[in-house]
């Protein structure tokens, strides 16, 4: 089996391939933060906003990502969804648009492979992703059928919809009067009110034993103990929520925000309502997933951050939106 090439910089629990040969012309232009204020704010939580310390120089992170320096910077109030989108959510988005996502209109999308059949391997896994061959090019994969066409969503209504591009989220927020937030919007939110802690809820990653977010437990990428009570994403509410009411917004599911990703953009930018750069070819991902483990991808650190190209699609990402006050 030949494997696929990959783009990614830093290792990481995503894979990332171009599906296309280029992008498309859209997703190279920069995306504005025009005001959005038509879409419902009911199960959105409302954000004071104000200056916050954003990003970490925590030992444990990856200065190349572009973690640091830490930077005070200032945000408009705005509102943001107390719940990642899910499969039943996006289901209405479907029907009343007729929309397809990347992954149905390319024919495949990636999936892990401790979620594919043993027994049906061979069948189902076309390639493996190169240097990280646990994520499996799987034909029929896509957000109706998320580890394969064997597959359905039929009990995970609740669960956060995956196999969903940059595109497929932009193209929901825009129908749902919404948008994706900005890496410092989706910062501040996750923070809960606490400056410069590791993680939502304070420094430890389980208080009391208390497991707070569905992360990896045991040996990465081959056995997952499932201790948080989960070995692949679990429902949108699944924990209790943060101090500003946000549930599961650290794991589960990589969450898509709409900035350019740049290591060094912020170094430089201004400081009020920040932005990503204006073009580029890889987006922001935050808040890490169900596949993050500290001795591989320990970013499910409230300053941790990612990137993926724009059509890029996975069994571990998903999106919140938001929306201008």
């Amino acid at each position: 089996m030949s494997d696929l090439p990959l783009i990614q910089p830093h290792p990481c629990c995503v894979p990332s391939v171009v599906r296309l040969d280029q992008l498309r012309t859209s997703e190279r232009m920069a995306v504005s933060r025009q005001a959005v204020r038509e879409g419902s704010t009911s199960e959105m939580i409302k954000l004071d906003g104000g200056p916050f310390w954003m990003g970490t120089e925590n030992p444990e992170g990856f200065p190349a990502d572009g973690e640091g320096p830490v930077r005070h910077v200032t945000i408009d109030p705005f509102f943001m969804d107390r719940y990642a989108v899910s499969n039943e959510q996006f289901t209405e988005f479907t029907k009343a648009t007729n929309y397809k996502t990347d992954s149905e209109r390319f024919g495949w999308s990636f999936v892990f492979h401790g979620h594919i059949p043993k027994d049906l391997y061979p069948k189902v896994v076309e390639d493996t992703a190169l240097g990280i061959e646990w994520w499996c090019r799987v034909p029929g994969a896509d957000w109706l059928h998320p580890e394969g066409p064997h597959s359905a969503i039929d009990t995970r209504q609740h669960f956060p919809v995956t196999h969903v591009s940059w595109a497929d989220c932009t193209a929901f927020a825009k129908w749902a009067g919404k948008r994706l937030p900005t890496e410092a919007e989706w910062e501040y939110g996750s923070r809960g009110g606490l400056e410069q802690k590791i993680y939502p809820w304070g420094d430890e990653l389980t208080p009391g034993g208390k497991h707070l977010c569905n992360i990896w437990q045991g040996e990465f990428p081959m056995a997952d103990s499932g201790d948080d009570g989960f070995t692949a994403p679990g429902p949108v509410n699944s924990y209790e929520p943060n101090g500003y009411g946000l549930y599961t917004i650290t794991g589960n599911a990589w969450e898509w925000c709409n900035d350019w990703f740049h290591p060094a953009w912020h170094v430089t930018a201004t400081k009020n309502n920040p932005v990503g750069p204006p073009t580029g070819t890889r987006r922001v991902m935050k808040g890490g997933s169900y596949l993050c483990h500290k001795s591989y991808c320990n970013r499910y650190r409230v300053g941790a951050r990612t990137s993926n190209t724009p059509d890029s699609a996975t069994t571990n990402i998903s999106f919140r939106c938001a929306r201008d006050i």
